[in-house]
């Protein structure tokens, strides 16, 4: 056989053998597709006839359940900073509309303003002379002081708030900065109760509202979560990708088992006991949760010394760790034991108008079918692949807590302790002239 022949016959063979392997994996290729096609046929069989309720499913009917809740006497509260625009379309809006179906006299607005160099005390003083125009009763505090006079002044010696940072410098943390604002807003509720020159009041829950898009339908539905029985109850909140909606606020919530949300994706937890309430659409148990409106008990806001918000101590802090004052509130709330930590998966609000219409579309409820399928990979995803970081991240933060507890104390120290252990992660956030920052 000459050499011509030769290399005939070798490209003959060198092609029958990639045509045999082709159609080999092709087999196997198509198989693959085959199986892949009917798990996800069969995720959707499973996981879609459970209907995901439509945002006016949350008005109800009227009826006792109703009359009921608007009978409650509610303390708003709320925080506001450069909010002016979110204010003046949707917020103000919202609230004007919530005292109208309450009875006045059931009702109070307390809000702490820090700062603002937009028009966001404007906005403020335009609700304020509107609830009184309603006959509700209103407390808003504004203040000058800015964040740049903060953070630029010379603290005291000792001053609590304020840590050495891996920067080189001595600066002002941001968590116990906003729990004393937070305090500011609360601090009207027991005086309410013992003034003299009016009639007292007292109030059943309390409702903090953060900087987001509500309405009363979702006010009500959040306060009848588990028949009204609760230590704190939360909404979801959302911020709007380039794709899809994700949860905003992984800071504060820990599921049933004490752990950071799984992913910002429906069903978002790992716990067996959250995630299946989430994808039955009922009350989820979590241990902690603030996510744009939350509703607490108003009882232990009575109690002498009452509940208040606080950031983790300084000596703490000193050792890399943070806590949210939105996750220690319920470490420290003494009604969480008997009556538990709630978030209502249908009360869906959001921080931008787009984000918004998706979570609570017109028709049809939310996440779409494809969205849980989506959803429910996306999480066992996370669950996989981010396991060892999870792991690694809580064993850190126990090591450093442990640490700390058998630390040298100050002169006065009292015995350390701190109950918030599942708020805890590694981080450093500090307050800056124009915001704060992670560090």
């Amino acid at each position: 056989m000459n050499i011509r022949a030769q290399g005939l016959e070798f490209i003959r063979v060198a092609f029958g053998r990639v045509a045999l392997i082709h159609r080999h994996y092709s087999r196997r290729f198509r198989a693959f597709w085959v199986f892949l096609s009917a798990l996800v046929l069969l995720e959707i069989f499973f996981t879609t006839p459970i209907h995901s309720p439509s945002k006016n499913s949350l008005a109800g009917s009227p009826g006792v359940e109703l009359s009921h809740t608007l009978q409650q006497r509610l303390y708003i509260a709320a925080l506001h900073y450069n909010d002016e625009e979110l204010l003046r379309k949707h917020w103000i809006p919202a609230v004007l509309d919530l005292a109208k179906h309450w009875k006045p006299e059931n009702i109070y607005v307390s809000i702490s303003e820090s700062g603002s160099w937009d028009g966001t005390k404007d906005a403020l003083t335009y609700l304020g002379h509107e609830l009184g125009r309603l006959g509700v009763e209103w407390n808003i505090e504004m203040s000058n002081i800015t964040h740049e006079d903060l953070v630029s002044r010379e603290p005291a010696e000792n001053e609590p708030g304020w840590i050495w940072t891996p920067r080189g410098k001595l600066e002002m943390r941001r968590l116990p900065y906003l729990a004393a604002e937070r305090n500011k807003a609360m601090a009207i509720l027991k005086e309410l109760a013992h003034r003299t020159d009016k009639p007292s009041r007292a109030f059943d829950k309390v409702l903090w509202l953060n900087d987001v898009i509500f309405n009363t339908d979702q006010v009500t539905a959040l306060l009848n979560t588990h028949h009204s029985d609760y230590a704190a109850v939360c909404s979801m909140d959302f911020l709007d990708p380039p794709r899809s909606p994700i949860f905003y606020d992984t800071f504060a919530i820990r599921d049933f088992a004490g752990h950071a949300a799984l992913s910002q994706r429906w069903p978002w937890f790992s716990a067996s006991e959250s995630r299946k309430a989430v994808r039955s659409y009922s009350p989820v148990p979590v241990q902690s949760c603030w996510n744009g409106m939350v509703v607490f008990d108003a009882a232990p806001f009575y109690n002498d010394p009452p509940l208040q918000f606080r950031g983790i101590p300084d000596t703490l802090a000193d050792k890399h760790l943070e806590g949210s004052e939105c996750c220690l509130i319920h470490a420290d709330n003494p009604l969480v034991r008997d009556k538990g930590v709630w978030l209502n998966p249908n009360v869906r609000v959001g921080y931008n108008e787009a984000a918004n219409k998706v979570v609570n579309p017109e028709k049809g409820g939310w996440p779409s079918a494809y969205g849980k399928v989506q959803g429910i990979w996306a999480n066992r995803w996370a669950y996989w692949t981010g396991w060892p970081w999870r792991w690694s991240a809580e064993r850190k933060a126990e090591r450093k807590l442990r640490e700390w507890e058998a630390g040298e104390r100050k002169d006065g120290e009292a015995d350390r302790h701190e109950p918030g252990k599942i708020c805890l992660v590694d981080e450093m956030q500090i307050l800056l002239s124009n915001g704060w920052m992670h560090i």
